[in-house]
């Protein structure tokens, strides 16, 4: 049974409404041991309108509320501090400060825009294919990583995948196989964890990020770590789907699953 959530986002994060209050509640009464709070960072996003999100948090702010309601829920749920960082390669200088400020449990890697678009825009996906799109996508997380290492886990590498316009329909890990085996093959060399991220079946995929074949090639290539995350954005969301997820890492042999405390791994046992 997966007790752990770590991937968690509050009012703290620009496309949130949830109090973390709210979020810690929900996660007890679902029977959750620990959650990892992991509010969103993405310096440089593109802000077109009031209505944008700029996916900035006041971390000292954040930070001290997290603190006071560890500390209030103590002995009935265990909560950590991390942060979703959107990373591109020219912003790694910038991050590195903010991990040597701040002594974060978690931080997962993620990569939300390319050449300064984002796919969940319309306009990432007009003049170019689908299949171009993804692996421009792709590619970019593998720069990703060779720039930037201070992160734990990579959070949901086929992200892209939720709003290609065909979606899913002709996706695959086969299709991608070069540079998605490029990605798995990084995160092993460099000590990093995979994520799996069920908010995949919240957005109609019937999976989750990323794809399951992906979770057994990485298995193949002999990854081990693993953190799981809803990405909940609000408290009905959390734990989402982790029975499936369960019984799939059971299934390819997954003895355990992993969490981050002061970024260090620890193995939790299914």
């Amino acid at each position: 049974m997966i007790i752990s959530d770590c991937h968690i986002h509050t009012n703290h994060s620009s496309d949130s409404k949830a109090t973390m209050e709210s979020m810690i509640l929900s996660a007890i009464h679902k029977g959750l041991k620990t959650i990892c709070f992991t509010e969103h960072f993405d310096l440089d996003f593109p802000v077109d309108n009031a209505k944008t999100p700029d996916f900035l948090v006041d971390i000292p702010e954040y930070q001290k509320e997290l603190m006071d309601l560890k500390d209030k829920y103590s002995r009935r749920i265990e909560i950590l501090f991390g942060l979703e960082l959107g990373l591109m390669p020219y912003l790694a200088p910038r991050y590195e400060e903010i991990v040597r400020e701040f002594t974060f449990d978690f931080i997962i890697g993620s990569s939300h825009l390319v050449d300064g678009k984002d796919p969940y825009q319309v306009t990432y996906f007009q003049d170019i294919s689908e299949e171009e799109a993804y692996y421009n996508y792709f590619e970019s997380i593998v720069k990703n990583i060779n720039s930037f290492k201070n992160f734990s886990s990579y959070g949901h590498i086929d992200y892209i995948v939720r709003y290609g316009p065909d979606k899913n329909a002709d996706y695959s890990y086969s299709k991608y196989a070069n540079i998605l085996d490029k990605i798995l093959k990084s995160l092993i060399e460099n000590g990093k964890s995979l994520e799996i991220n069920t908010s995949g079946y919240r957005y109609g995929l019937k999976q989750p990020h990323p794809h399951f074949d992906i979770i057994k090639r990485y298995r193949q290539l002999k990854g081990e770590l693993i953190t799981i995350g809803s990405d909940a954005h609000k408290p009905g969301d959390i734990g989402y789907n982790f029975k499936e997820i369960d019984n799939f890492l059971t299934m390819l042999g997954y003895k355990y699953y992993t969490i981050y405390r002061n970024n260090s791994p620890i193995m939790i046992t299914f």
